[in-house]
């Protein structure tokens, strides 16, 4: 409970309660990762946007239907004279949480910044020519051709500080393929409803309400202190949601929700998430680092791709190992977004005897084999998922070792592509394909795309497709466009799509956090309710 005093036992994480009373103000959220590094630019990972998201902002956020409304930018419009510019109105009376104001010109900083070289934010503004202060508080946009969506893009691009930025060697975005650190790696100066107070890695990450901040009056504020502790175990997090030392969970494992949901002190919230899990498959390298394959890829060859898919049952995934709290797809889009069809969406059944036919076909008639690589504190059940996932490839003569490790190594893999085989969740803030194809499909550095494109595929066709949705004006001949490159996506197979994601939040009674479509939370708009039972 919120209200009760914090005990001294130590989790088995390691977590160390406070001996001070916990106020009906102070929170203490957790789930199974730590973020990678507070710089607001440089992972595009949703376990770094939702933390940030309580200390930083954006120009634009977006509500649990889906739809645009303003936050640092009060108004946004196309040009009538220039539909390759789009202009934004800053708010006004704005401070950072040193007390400088926000400007037109830090947010002209900002967006330069997240399409840095180091930034793997940077595929959403790959449309992007130049950005201008026209005044204090507005904003030039100006895209390589009319951009329809171009504002979708900017709910997860957070605003920094200039002179912040220059003061702590923050300039440029954090290199997220090192270890190296810059001022913004541990410390923030955003103008978010929360400040940072203390941070340890790993740990523990504490925010106290931002006493100045711009939106008091228009946002419930009730939650004064914000305490978040990872907790890698699932069974530890329960267990400390379970006995108090918790106050709300994410990450809640499959197997776990119909018995919380029995439990008369706790509230669990679900819904679908605008989230895709899937598998990555290096189609493009000419010999697999993990294979027994020497002298050539078996992964390059179509038949396999298929045979492996055919392998898979994702009915089963769903009903052993997510308890039914999965919704198998055979497209990486969930139906949120523009450009799913529900036809592409129809999967294979599972069907081994033809698995093993085409393999053989392909010349592979006693398998081979290969590492998948998986994350193990991401997504739901994600290690379970890959440990089912070879079981099903090993009954086909594909002999698969899983190698599980934190979404943070996993992430910096995808970033240098040295994965023959990955699981991998993807979604879609922009509510648009156009951000399934810049990030995961372009070839990797074609015009700041392929950022997370760990497949080594490139399609020179695909690219131009690709490149075109940004500059479309004509909605009709876009969504066309989509269509088609949805098309070739399918056939190809370097992605095999498992299932969309499930969310559970699982917390007090006392508090109601109501499931986000993109998983995404802003504590400033949670209230809490003392009496509720």
């Amino acid at each position: 409970m919120i209200l009760k005093t914090l005990g001294t036992a130590m989790l088995a994480a390691g977590l160390l309660t406070s001996a001070a009373l916990a106020q009906a103000e102070t929170v203490r959220w957790s789930r199974s990762a730590d973020v990678t590094t507070l710089d607001p630019h440089v992972f595009n990972t949703g376990t770094n946007f939702v933390l940030m998201h309580q200390m930083y902002e954006t120009l634009l956020n977006r509500t649990k239907d889906g739809k645009l409304q303003p936050l640092l930018a009060t108004e946004w419009k196309m040009l009538a004279n220039d539909p390759t510019v789009w202009e934004f109105k800053i708010r006004p009376n704005v401070k950072f949480h040193d007390g400088k104001p926000l400007t037109a010109k830090d947010v002209v900083f900002s967006l330069n910044r997240a399409k840095g070289p180091n930034a793997q934010v940077k595929s959403l503004l790959a449309s992007v020519d130049s950005i201008t202060a026209v005044d204090n508080l507005t904003v030039h946009v100006k895209t390589k051709g009319p951009n329809l969506i171009f504002p979708n893009n900017l709910t997860n691009i957070f605003i920094m500080n200039e002179e912040w930025a220059k003061a702590n060697g923050a300039l440029e975005t954090q290199d997220a393929t090192s270890k190296t650190e810059n001022g913004a790696t541990r410390a923030v100066n955003g103008t978010g409803a929360f400040v940072l107070t203390t941070r340890e890695v790993d740990s523990r990450t504490v925010m106290k309400q931002n006493p100045n901040y711009w939106g008091k009056g228009q946002f419930p504020l009730q939650v004064t202190e914000l305490v978040y502790l990872p907790i890698k175990s699932p069974a530890t997090r329960v267990a400390a949601l379970l006995s108090g030392e918790v106050d709300f969970a994410q990450d809640i494992p499959a197997q776990d929700v119909a018995r919380l949901k029995q439990d008369a002190k706790l509230r669990i919230n679900e819904g679908p998430e605008n989230r895709s899990i899937f598998l990555g498959l290096n189609v493009g390298s000419p010999e697999l680092k993990s294979s027994n394959v020497k002298g050539k890829n078996p992964l390059a060859d179509p038949k396999v791709r298929e045979a492996m898919e055919l392998a898979i049952d994702r009915d089963a995934i769903k009903r052993s190992v997510m308890r039914g709290l999965s919704n198998p797809s055979g497209v990486m889009a969930p139906p949120f977004v523009n450009g799913y069809d529900k036809a592409m969406a129809a999967y294979p059944k599972a069907d081994v005897n033809k698995a093993k036919a085409l393999l053989k076909e392909a010349g592979y008639p006693d398998g081979f084999t290969i590492t998948l690589h998986t994350p193990n504190d991401r997504y739901v059940n994600d290690e379970a998922i890959s440990t089912a996932i070879a079981g099903f490839l090993g009954r086909v003569g594909i002999k698969t070792e899983v190698s599980s490790r934190p979404i943070a190594q996993h992430s910096v893999s995808i970033v240098n592509a040295d994965s023959d085989f990955y699981l991998y969740g993807w979604g879609v803030p922009t509510y648009d394909s156009a951000y399934i194809f810049d990030f995961l499909v372009a070839t990797r550095g074609k015009e700041g795309r392929g950022a997370q494109n760990a497949t080594h595929y490139s399609n020179p066709d695909l690219d131009a497709k690709i490149i075109s949705l940004s500059s479309e004006s004509d909605v009709a001949k876009r969504n066309a466009t989509i269509k088609d490159i949805w098309k070739v996506v399918q056939k190809e197979r370097f992605y095999i799509p498992l299932h969309d994601q499930v969310i559970h939040f699982a917390s007090v009674k006392s508090i109601d956090v109501p499931v986000h479509p993109d998983n995404v939370l802003h504590f400033k708009d949670v209230k809490i309710n003392k009496n509720a039972k």
